[in-house]
Parts: C-alpha cells; sequence; structure tokens
C-alpha cells in the first residue's frame, strides 16, 4: 500500500476586496508547489459576491488540479459547480447536504476537537473530517482547541481522511504531517506570510515532505 500523504488545503483570506489581484495572486501561489484543494470562505457576503469569487477563482484553481470546495453552503456549491462544500456543526446536516450535491461531490465536516463527532461524519458518508483549531487563529473563532494526538488516533482507527485546521503556519507544518494530518488547512499562514504567498506555499510543502519523512521511519502513523 502506499504511505499516506499529506497536503496543503487552501482556504481564501476572510475578504477579497479585489478579486482580479487575488486572483493573480491565487495563480503564482498554486504554480509554486502542490495543494490539492481551495475553499472558498466568505462568511455572510452576499450570494452574488460568493458567485463573482467563485467564477475567477474556480478556473484558476481546477486549471492547476486543484478542487474547489464551498463553505458553508451546499445549495450554492452545486449551482455554481463547485466540486464539494464544507459544513460546520451548526451548518446544513450532513445528509441534507448530500442530498443536494449528489455522491460525487466532496464534502467535509467540521468536527473541532471531537471523535466522536467525526466518527459519526465518517458513518454518514463525509469524504474527509476537519480537526481544530490546534493554535490560536485570527481567521475564525475557534471554540476547541486541537491536540495533534487526535491525528495520530485517527489515523490508526479510521479511513477517510483528516483536515488539521487553526492557525497552522510554516513552523507548525512539519508536526502535523509527522502526527498524522492527511491535509493542512492554511489561510492565513500562506496569504499573511512575510515573503508572499507563493513562496508560503512552497515553504509548506517542504516542511510537509519533512513532516512525511518522520512520519514512515517511525516518528508517527504509517
Amino acid at each position: 500500500m502506499a504511505p499516506p500523504l499529506c497536503r496543503l488545503y487552501l482556504i481564501t483570506p476572510p475578504r477579497l476586496d479585489d478579486l482580479a489581484d487575488f486572483g493573480r495572486t491565487l495563480a503564482h501561489a498554486l504554480d509554486a508547489g502542490d495543494a490539492a484543494a481551495l475553499q472558498v470562505r466568505l462568511k455572510d457576503a452576499p450570494d452574488a459576491v460568493i458567485a463573482a469569487a467563485v467564477d475567477v477563482l474556480m478556473p484558476i484553481a481546477q486549471a492547476r488540479g486543484v478542487a474547489v470546495i464551498l463553505n458553508d453552503r451546499p445549495d450554492l456549491a452545486r449551482a455554481l459547480g463547485c466540486d464539494g462544500v464544507h459544513i460546520g456543526q451548526d451548518d446544513m446536516p450532513l445528509a441534507q447536504a448530500r442530498a443536494i450535491l449528489g455522491q460525487d461531490a466532496m464534502i467535509g465536516v467540521t468536527c473541532h476537537d471531537s471523535l466522536h463527532l467525526a466518527m459519526e461524519a465518517a458513518e454518514g458518508g463525509a469524504d474527509y473530517v476537519a480537526f481544530g483549531a490546534f493554535f490560536p487563529t485570527t481567521t475564525k473563532d475557534a471554540p476547541t482547541r486541537a491536540d495533534a494526538d487526535l491525528l495520530t488516533g485517527w489515523q490508526l482507527d479510521m479511513v477517510i481522511p483528516c483536515v488539521a485546521i487553526g492557525g497552522i503556519t510554516v513552523a507548525t507544518a512539519a508536526g502535523l504531517a509527522t502526527a498524522g494530518a492527511d491535509f493542512l488547512a492554511v489561510s492565513a499562514g500562506v496569504w499573511g506570510y512575510a515573503d508572499g504567498p507563493a513562496a508560503a506555499v512552497a515553504a509548506f510543502n517542504t516542511e510537509i515532505t519533512k513532516g512525511l519523512a518522520a512520519r514512515h521511519s517511525g516518528g508517527g502513523p504509517s
């Protein structure tokens, strides 16, 4: 069996005031290293604003093999042709989201620091579960703090991928990859990186590779 991987999962900044400029930034960032997905997360924005963002960003991402995930809104994800949706515990139930999007869409579920919630999501047909926050974050309100051992335990017993989210930086990426994260969801750690987003993506990939090497040499789950 091929060894498990860990990949970058980008989340947009909470506001996109200049879509054309951000589109160029996104393209440069995605060209700088591997990323699996881009979540368009524009909380409380009008549908028209979200639609405009998806219209600009989705072709850029999908042309590079990057899946586009919409936050919160299965109905809008379907209407806009996104690859999937990410839902929280207070959003639409997983079964209802699946009924709207169909079996081929990707659906991820926020599970905070709870293995119980994650197992319920897995049994309900989620494509991935997200644990966090692992570190302090200013991007969103994080009601829980997760420990890296949660990722290790998940890898020992479960099949569907787990995403680590919340305050992740280049400096903390390797440790989470070693612990067992399949994806690292990052927003400010990329868009606010001192040397720019493209340098951040390259640096994250370097650290992920180090973390996977440690995982497979006995430093984490295999």
